[in-house]
């Protein structure tokens, strides 16, 4: 079970299997705003990996819309918060005004978003999900081009992963993987799994492969994509 600090108590909340709602809370349209709405977006695919209904509730301007869309952010479901009669998530940069129902989740700024605004989607979504949620995120230069380099060396591999025959993937590995993302939502340690997954030899490559296509489902980062691609 999914398991989140709520700011306002800096105790960690259990989110129960019940109709929720998360509402991404933005003003103005800078790097920082876009990691409060990639942080909501990874929050509700958590919960609907967990078999938990999800509203998703966010009223970003324009300009930061078509940022979260080209980070593979989904678009919410609503701009308005709708009436009460469910568990409330609200995710906002800190000292934003956010209603006192439901539990407060608060997302440390970007720092350097002008290297944020240039860098492309999926790199810059990997570098800002590669960062604690609690602590600012760094976006230099030297971060975009790792993030792209791992994105690129991982979508190749698991293209040539995908040509081998299909394994489960192995439990201990989904517990390492659930356990990291119930656990405050707990991104930098999903990833190293992967890495893990990535260099250990004794793993059928088709196991890689379910490994990180299950993962994609809550990282968003099309890293199955070139699956079926001209070599």
């Amino acid at each position: 079970m999914l398991r989140i600090t709520d700011a306002r108590t800096g105790e960690p909340t259990e989110l129960r299997r019940t109709l929720t709602r998360v509402h991404a809370h933005v003003t103005g349209a800078d790097t920082s705003a876009l990691r409060v709405l990639l942080v909501a977006d990874v929050l509700a695919r958590a919960l609907e990996l967990d078999g938990v209904p999800v509203l998703t509730v966010a009223d970003p301007p324009p300009e930061l819309q078509a940022r979260a869309t080209a980070l593979g952010i989904r678009p919410a479901a609503g701009t308005t918060a709708p009436a009460a009669g469910r568990a409330a998530l609200h995710v906002a940069a800190p000292g934003t005004a956010v209603p006192e129902d439901g539990v407060r989740i608060t997302v440390a700024p970007a720092g350097n978003t002008a290297a944020g605004t240039s860098a492309d989607g999926p790199a810059l979504r990997y570098a800002l999900l590669a960062h604690p949620r609690a602590e600012t995120a760094a976006l230099g230069g030297d971060v975009a081009d790792a993030a792209r380099d791992t994105l690129a060396r991982w979508r190749g591999a698991v293209a040539a992963w995908a040509t081998r025959p299909s394994r489960p993937v192995p439990e201990a590995v989904l517990r390492e993987l659930r356990s990291a993302w119930e656990d405050d939502l707990d991104m930098p340690a999903v990833l190293d799994v992967l890495r893990r997954v990535e260099r250990v030899d004794d793993l059928p490559d088709g196991a890689r492969f379910e490994t990180y296509a299950y993962a994609d489902r809550l990282l968003g980062l099309e890293l199955t994509r070139d699956v079926g691609a001209p070599a």
